[in-house]
């Protein structure tokens, strides 16, 4: 099953649709010297599906407003964007296929497991690869032509206690991490290891597996050590099962996430929205950032797709725009000319002004999210 975006010559973009639905024909009459042609990988079904949709349609808005705008380097856009269910085996399998496809460029993938084995993959071939929101660090480590969008796991464990120390004014904090996600893990000892640098007391560190749905026992454990802060770095399904629970249990200290925790408000029913106020979780877009750039995508996301972009969308927005910047600024598709230009680029997108560091990471602010009155309301910017 997969998902195509075919955007052609005249600056329409056909999204193939849903589960079951069939790809659509190519046109006849576009050659491939006619068009570039992206390459796309995301889970568009599966337990991570709502992530990978979140980047389809940020993606699928950027290209469309390219084409409409007279595309890359005088050329339409052709993105071809792979259904890879959330699974490594797919993720290789649709990555040989989209290369068979002379693919110049690829956007991808979205989760960090997949995007580690098909970067790996991108570095041996050469391809220029940005990863809109795999935040694992070993992604781009090494790998010269293989480029993230979103800040990575250890950055954003850094920043955490940092905002713990000095906006939260804790002493005391717990980490609740799951022991099957590098992600999660990547995080929490970032995390851990700074809090004790800055002077924080680390009172309790539980774990917990990817088939786990009851927290209570470890909830409880962390409430007898009565700190003034939890971490809990992994994906909103888990997130919103030990937000709920650490309310059952009568745990009073203050819930803090990482970027998995965007989206949580969807996972929870309406009557428990008041147990998620007040939890503070890291992204890397506010709706209500009052950037004008910010607003217009905002509006024309919604214009779109009636709803409001997550920060997954705005980072494959930006992705796609930072794709554009480098081969405009290469002038060409050639794959090595297009490395060479993104790791020059200064780029300001809606999810802020960025450059890449040695190992292609960008170097970015994080933005600060409050949970309140089942809204997501923009804190602050953050910083090491």
């Amino acid at each position: 099953m997969k998902k195509l975006f075919a955007i052609l010559l005249a600056g329409t973009l056909l999204l193939s649709g849903c589960a079951g639905g069939n790809k659509p024909a190519s046109s006849g009459s576009t050659s491939e010297n006619e068009v570039i042609v992206i390459g796309g990988l995301a889970p568009l079904t599966g337990s991570v599906a709502m992530y990978g949709n979140f980047v389809a349609k940020g993606a699928e808005l950027a290209f469309k407003e390219i084409n409409a705008n007279g595309g890359i380097l005088g050329k339409q856009v052709d993105f071809r964007l792979e259904d890879e269910k959330g699974d490594v085996t797919e993720a290789v399998n649709a990555y040989s296929k989209l290369m068979d496809e002379k693919i110049v460029t690829l956007l991808g993938d979205v989760t960090s497991k997949p995007s580690v084995a098909v970067a790996e993959l991108a570095n041996d071939d050469g391809l220029p690869m940005i990863t809109p929101t795999g935040t694992q660090f070993d992604i781009t480590e090494g790998k010269p032509s293989v480029f993230r969008a979103c800040f990575t796991d250890p950055y954003q464990g850094e920043v955490l206690a940092a905002f713990t120390k000095k906006d939260l004014n804790a002493k005391t904090v717990a980490v609740l991490s799951n022991n099957s996600s590098e992600y999660s893990q990547g995080i929490a000892k970032a995390y851990i290891a700074k809090a004790k640098e800055l002077g924080l007391e680390v009172v309790a560190e539980e774990g917990y597996s990817d088939t786990d749905s009851d927290f209570r026992g470890q909830l409880t454990s962390i409430k007898s050590k009565n700190p003034d802060v939890l971490l809990v770095p992994d994906y909103f399904d888990k997130d919103a099962l030990i937000a709920l629970q650490a309310k059952e249990v009568g745990l009073n200290a203050q819930i803090l996430g990482a970027d998995g925790w965007d989206g949580v408000i969807s996972q929870v029913t309406e009557d428990k929205l008041k147990d998620l106020d007040g939890i503070y979780y890291c992204t890397n877009f506010s709706l209500s950032d009052e950037n004008p750039l910010v607003q217009n995508f905002v509006k024309n996301y919604k214009a779109a797709y009636n709803e409001n972009p997550a920060s997954f969308s705005a980072n494959a927005y930006d992705a796609v725009y930072i794709i554009k910047a480098a081969i405009e600024k290469a002038g060409s598709t050639d794959k090595e000319a297009i490395v060479k230009a993104m790791k020059e680029l200064d780029f300001e997108g809606v999810a802020g002004t960025l450059h890449f560091d040695e190992n292609n990471n960008p170097i970015k602010t994080l933005t600060m999210i409050v949970i309140k009155n089942g809204e997501y309301q923009f804190h602050s910017k953050e910083t090491l």
